[in-house]
């Protein structure tokens, strides 16, 4: 079904019925079940891993980490396919509008989450499951001609993920492309919006406006000022100096990567140490960070009706914090060097905190920035987010923006750097810079800052 496009954006309030109409309309379940119960799903004799019949989709295998303290192992998800993450573009009245669609992940908390025009894995959209075709998949596959505004490859979680990468990109269009049942325009300040609702605007639509460059801030408020400041920071001799150049910047990754001694690989299943499995999971001994389950899935709006899968479900919510402070009336950005076994290089710029979901306390973590991050004072952006909801099941994580006052460049920690919002977006423009939790909350910062 399709409804005319041309003039037709949704005002705030049209957009919250849509939202609840498409809730009360779908019919969707997602059941656990054993394994055995998992159609299509088999763990492979010699190995143990979870793969499915196809060889398509995903698997889950094991990885083994080789450092100075010697090794470990954890199951991890293997998808080596790169998939579309896409918006579609177009200008209303002279402003910029993202063509969004309120998509259903068996990983959700809440059903349906605002996602990219397209967001699909390369088995869905070359049909693996037999089922229909992805909506809007050729205005990114090259099989149309296309008008490019962004388009990258970016890593996803390296704690979870073996090398998985995504294709974000973003085309403008023209504002008569039909819109289809499930899909809307938003404005950009609408989407901004949205970010600032728990569990509203999935982690895939995130990435990629992540990659688009800023808005110009609202103005009023000094840290703003600073922040539109900071957009055109660059290094020295640009109109407002950063506290370091972008190459300095990005020393401080590839010194962290040259000092990392990590050796990861993958290995069989049945060879990860400290694990077990049961008829109903695979779960480490000590019940820490994750569990990998299977579920059962009945949806009417997507490419096939029912279907099974393996989900890692984290046993705890996760936390992202990215500490902001001024250097010379110029907000900068903290960022940590950090190193995940699953990334392709090791090592990509995190934000300044990042704690992976545990049954712990994330206090246990030890990271020495965790006072300022949890701070109640400096809050400039703070709301509780989904990872995922394709691999991940109820993965959430609580992104905070926070300002600390005047930054001092010089005492950051080994592995850490203070970085502008322009040198950001221009690391951005390119991939394996900044991982999936630091672009999450860069896009959180353009909330912050434009609204």
């Amino acid at each position: 079904m399709t409804r005319e496009a041309p003039g037709s954006p949704l005002t705030d309030e049209e957009f919250d019925a849509w939202l609840d109409a498409q809730l009360r309309a779908r019919e969707v379940t997602v059941r656990p079940v054993p394994f055995s119960e998992a159609a299509g799903w088999a763990f492979r004799p010699g190995t143990g891993d979870l793969r499915h019949v196809s060889d398509g989709f995903f698997g889950i295998e094991g990885i083994s980490v080789r450092d100075a303290g010697g090794d470990w192992t954890q199951p991890i998800i293997d998808q080596p396919e790169i998939g579309i993450l896409g918006i579609l573009t177009a200008d209303f009245d002279g402003r910029p509008h993202y063509l969004m669609q309120a998509k259903f992940e068996p990983g959700n908390v809440n059903v349906l989450q605002m996602s990219p025009t397209v967001q699909a894995t390369r088995s869905n959209f070359t049909g693996v499951h037999g089922g229909r075709r992805t909506p809007y998949v050729e205005y990114f596959d090259g099989s149309r001609p296309r008008r490019v505004l962004c388009d990258v490859l970016q890593s996803e979680q390296g704690q979870w993920f073996w090398r998985k990468r995504n294709r974000n990109i973003v085309v403008r269009v023209d504002p008569d492309v039909p819109v289809r049942e499930g899909f809307c325009w938003l404005s950009r300040p609408q989407v901004l919006r949205l970010l600032k609702r728990d569990n509203l605007v999935n982690m895939d639509a995130r990435t990629v406006l992540a990659c688009l460059p800023p808005g110009e801030p609202a103005g009023g408020d000094p840290l703003k000022e600073a922040l539109a400041r900071s957009r055109t920071a660059l290094g020295e001799g640009t109109p407002a100096p950063a506290a370091h150049g972008l190459d300095e910047v990005l020393r401080c990754l590839i010194e962290a990567k040259s000092r990392c001694g990590w050796v990861p690989r993958l290995v069989p299943l049945d060879r990860v140490a400290g694990w077990h499995r049961t008829e109903t999971e695979i779960t480490d001994d000590e019940e820490r960070e994750f569990r990998i389950i299977a579920a059962r899935v009945s949806a009417d709006i997507r490419e096939v009706d029912t279907w099974a899968q393996p989900l890692l479900a984290p046993r705890g919510h996760g936390l992202a914090v990215l500490l902001a402070g001024t250097v010379g009336g110029v907000l900068h950005v903290l960022l940590r060097a950090l190193p995940q076994p699953g990334l392709l290089d090791i090592v990509e710029f995190a934000p300044t905190v990042q704690v992976v979901p545990s049954a712990r306390d994330w206090e246990e973590s030890g990271d020495p920035f965790l006072p300022s991050a949890l701070a109640d004072t400096g809050v400039l952006f703070d709301s509780l987010l989904s990872e995922e909801g394709g691999r991940f099941h109820h993965a959430q994580t609580r992104y905070r923006v926070v300002s600390v006052g005047e930054a001092d460049p010089a005492a950051a920690p080994e592995g850490y750097v203070w970085a502008t919002v322009g040198q950001v977006a221009e690391m951005l423009r390119h991939g394996h810079y900044l991982n999936i939790e630091a672009r999450t909350l860069v896009a959180c910062l353009y909330a912050w800052g434009e609204l």
